[in-house]
């Protein structure tokens, strides 16, 4: 059986399709395979997705099985998070389904081996191109292999276990476990790539050479497919028969612009003036200008409230990065709904130039608030950092990583809720798929005091990356300097890093309690592995004594407060130095000049 969208979705222009499926020597064919290949942004958010499922022959759900789990996957992916990268989307889709088919088989009871010949249980093989990389997710005995100039390559293994004898059964298949394993592979695709998907009726009964035989003959894919199917038949198969070959005719540039299609080709906006009407808005005034862009307060005339409008600047109208990371920022914002977190105004209509619109909240940036509360509250402090954290888990949890999280970049409203700002920076999972950025971009994304040493090596952003960021915000809140001082892009060597000391901020504000500046000690680890694996974990330990912290403050001066051990030593030294000297000087010999005379 097959499931495919309406002919008009099947655009050809990138992908091929050749399909086929039969039930061979069986009554009943108990595989289901389905292809789907969107237009738009889909194609460039999602990619195209190809999946093929074999139901347990000794089953008689096993027809219903490979339907639910095709046709699920299909639908539900296209549903996810356009900032999910491929392999969560995917995943997380199947594990859905997974989960599903077992609680329909076992009613929540551990399934018996009887149960799982009569349940819904299927295998079940996908195949997700997007932009130019090939994402497989395998489970059980069916296969996904590439036909290229150097002949077939088979991308998974059969999870088929051996009881010797030549017998062997499926070790994995959906359906038979509350958790479920899956195979994952990518791979880079090339124009002229073609990719094999087939049920195990079809590739343990006919070879690779004769399968890429018949390809190159055959006058279609469709053929192809069909041509596969009686081969395998003819060479003594008696199982269900299904293949699918995709074929990759042209691949994107693999550039932002997939993404946002005719957007990116808008002309700059032009630097604006109060009382200036402009694309549906009234301009007030300008709120903050700087070499990158200009922001100003507006009205929106449809709404009739006010909005913030961002344009690039003169020097930046021009620049394609720049350009990138304006439409970056309001796509971003469209896609997480969070206190926390700047929102995008709602859409107007098409656009004749390329700005960035958001909600306008009033109030200083961190950075002022900091200035204004050089000996803040405590609470105050941890509850604005709890903010930054919770906006910050929102975005982690849609596969995004700010890069650029200072206190420039946070607002602080009315009512004491805390906003993260600034969207252009952001590493997005699902877009670095399409539009991958070198390693080395992160570590001028952000501003150098706020950034994770990591980032100046080489090494990609991670959510520790923003968290080591947000440790720096919470030490400069109490103490108004930063942990390492202004050194560290300078020294971001292996052996420059480990010369750095951390300055406990309990040397520079008493008032923070040494469990407090541990929990920041660890936050800002100069090693990622140091820190916390969780924002909750930073922001509960800020709030509540911990006892590795404690202990720590027990243990030995050296350990708790370098800074002020060291400082203790020198005083003493010096005290040492001023005893020798007055001690030398009570007992050396009377050098005077009288003396001398009298000895003559």
């Amino acid at each position: 059986m097959r499931f495919t969208p309406h002919p008009e979705q099947m655009n050809m222009r990138s992908v091929a399709f050749g399909q086929y499926s039969t039930a061979g020597a069986k009554n009943e064919n108990q595989d289901f395979h389905g292809a789907l290949h969107p237009e738009g942004v889909d194609l460039a958010v999602k990619g195209v997705a190809v999946a093929v499922a074999d139901g347990i022959s000794t089953s008689k759900l096993g027809a219903t099985a490979a339907e639910t789990a095709v046709k699920s996957f299909l639908s539900d992916y296209y549903c996810t998070s356009a900032a999910w990268s491929v392999r969560t989307a995917a995943e997380r889709v199947i594990t859905a389904a997974n989960s599903w088919m077992f609680a329909q088989n076992s009613n929540g009871r551990v399934l018996l081996d009887e149960e799982r010949e009569t349940g819904l249980v299927c295998t079940f093989s996908a195949l997700v191109i997007k932009s130019r990389s090939a994402h497989i997710f395998h489970i059980g005995d069916a296969r996904i292999a590439r036909l290229d100039s150097g002949g077939v390559e088979a991308l998974t293994e059969p999870h088929r276990i051996s009881l010797g004898g030549g017998q062997t059964y499926l070790g994995r298949a959906l359906g038979i476990n509350r958790n479920v394993e899956i195979d994952y592979r990518q791979v880079a695709v090339q124009p002229g790539d073609l990719f094999i998907l087939s049920t195990d009726g079809v590739h343990e009964h006919l070879g690779d050479r004769a399968m890429a035989r018949i390809v190159a003959e055959a006058p279609t894919l469709d053929d192809a497919a069909r041509q596969i199917t009686d081969a395998a038949a003819a060479n003594g198969s008696l199982d269900n028969l299904t293949v699918q070959l995709v074929r990759i005719e042209s691949l994107p540039d693999g550039e932002l612009t997939d993404l946002t299609g005719q957007e990116a080709e808008l002309p700059p906006a032009p630097l604006l003036r109060a009382g200036e009407e402009f694309e549906g808005y009234t301009i007030i005034r300008q709120l903050h200008a700087s070499s990158r862009s200009h922001v100003y307060l507006a009205r929106d005339g449809d709404e009739d409230r006010p909005v913030a409008l961002k344009v690039l600047s003169t020097e930046l109208a021009l620049d394609e990065g720049a350009r990138a990371a304006m439409q970056l920022e309001e796509w971003v914002m469209r896609r997480i709904a969070h206190q926390n977190v700047l929102r995008a105004a709602p859409q107007r209509g098409a656009r004749s130039y390329l700005f960035s619109v958001s909600e306008y909240v009033e109030g200083p940036s961190l950075l002022e608030w900091i200035h204004d509360h050089a000996r803040p509250d405590l609470t105050q402090v941890r509850d604005i950092v709890r903010q930054i954290a919770s906006g910050l888990l929102a975005m982690h949890r849609r596969e995004m990583v700010h890069r650029d999280v200072r206190p420039h970049n946070v607002i602080i409203d009315g009512n004491g809720t805390a906003k993260i700002i600034d969207f252009g920076s952001v590493r997005v999972a699902g877009i670095d798929e399409i539009a991958p950025r070198e390693s080395e971009d992160a570590a001028y994304a952000g501003t150098l005091q706020y950034s994770a040493p990591e980032l100046y090596r080489g090494h990609p952003a991670t959510p520790r990356s923003d968290l080591y960021s947000l440790g720096v915000i919470a030490y400069q809140m109490l103490t108004g300097k930063l942990p390492y001082g202004t050194s560290i892009p300078a020294t971001a060597s292996n052996s420059g890093l480990r010369r750095m000391t951390y300055v406990p901020a309990t040397s520079i504000n008493p008032d923070v309690p040494p469990w407090m500046d541990g929990a920041i000690a660890r936050a800002v680890s100069l090693d990622p592995v140091g820190r916390y694996e969780e924002l909750s974990e930073f922001t509960f330990d800020l709030a509540h004594p911990n006892q590795q912290f404690l202990d720590r403050e027990a243990g030995p001066l050296l350990t708790r407060n370098p800074l002020r051990t060291w400082q203790i030593i020198a005083a003493l030294l010096a005290v040492a130095l001023l005893v020798s000297v007055a001690t030398h000087s009570a007992f050396a010999p009377d050098q005077s000049p009288q003396t001398k005379e009298t000895k003559q």
